[in-house]
């Protein structure tokens, strides 16, 4: 019940309705920020669940598409007790791609069930300029990293995202597309004439690309205990929206290429009964078809 309580509370708080200065004092003022400039770092962290058949399109996008005006390093959280995604990160990893360095961490499931948990230790561990937070279904297509080489020059914005990103419809688990995912480790390329496009925004879970003092500085909610707390199953990610709330900003939209995510219909990170289960995935058609509703009322 008191964890109830207090995910109710940050949950309102994030709305804006509480100062994020008395759960994060430390945000690095846009002065004291740098500004770099030249061939830049950037640490790309995703996590994966029982979701190697899409975590497959993420790294294959690197290989396939690798980028030439900054360095990427390619954080994974994942547990070793999820046998596939392990094979396939071992598999990439013998991948030898320029700009591309491979960056596994393996945690217990418990810590990998809040999200919040790795992209954490991963902000204020990382040594890169800017740092995409991010999840394994989405990919960085031809001229995305580059074209965000370009983007990030001499800025200090605390929150960045991408202002468009293509998107499938809501796939089911036989899709073709996932069922090519599931047939064991490879480069695996994607055919992108199902993807349309949609406008974001704010920076949401995926779609968050920080500043790497910031990120250094304050974390990912490092002051917020519940988002720290390792869980039974994989929770709801709160944090996302709290993380913009405690940044002081919804994100500044730039434009990049390349942005690719695969939607689906099936949760596979969820556990619980198929009752539970029909009515996640009915209301997760619902939302989707809402947002898709209203996005196409805004444009």
């Amino acid at each position: 019940m008191w964890d109830k309580i207090r995910l109710a509370f940050f949950k309102f708080a994030a709305g804006g309705w509480i100062p994020a200065g008395w759960f994060e004092p430390d945000l690095p003022p846009e002065q004291e920020r740098s500004a770099k400039t030249g061939h830049l770092k950037l640490e790309v962290v995703s996590h994966c669940w029982n979701y190697s058949h899409f975590l497959v399109y993420q790294l294959s996008s690197l290989v396939l598409y690798p980028p030439k005006g900054l360095d990427v390093t390619m954080t994974v959280y994942y547990s070793s007790e999820d046998a596939k995604t392990a094979e396939l990160l071992a598999y990439f990893g013998e991948q030898n791609v320029p700009g591309v360095t491979w960056n596994w961490q393996a945690i217990p499931k418990q810590e990998l069930f809040r999200r919040g948990i790795g992209r954490n230790r991963a902000a204020l561990a990382t040594t890169a300029d800017w740092v995409w937070f991010t999840d394994c279904d989405l990919m960085f297509r031809q001229g995305c990293l580059d074209a965000l080489a370009e983007v990030l020059q001499g800025r200090r914005d605390a929150l960045l995202f991408p202002d468009e990103e293509r998107t499938t419809d809501l796939l089911a688990e036989d899709n073709p597309m996932l069922k090519a995912g599931s047939a064991g480790p490879q480069v695996l390329d994607i055919d992108t004439s199902s993807f349309t496009s949609r406008t974001i925004s704010k920076a949401t879970g995926p779609l968050q690309i920080a500043h790497g003092d910031v990120c250094r500085a304050v974390g990912y909610c490092r002051n917020i205990g519940i988002y720290q707390q390792p869980e039974e199953t994989f929770a709801k990610c709160h944090e996302d929206r709290a993380f913009r709330w405690l940044l002081r900003s919804q994100g500044e939209p730039i434009e990049l290429p390349g942005v690719y995510r695969i939607r689906h219909v099936a949760k596979g990170r969820y556990s619980g009964s198929e009752t539970r289960s029909r009515l996640r995935t009915w209301l997760r058609v619902w939302q989707s078809r809402w947002r898709d509703w209203k996005g196409s009322r805004e444009s």
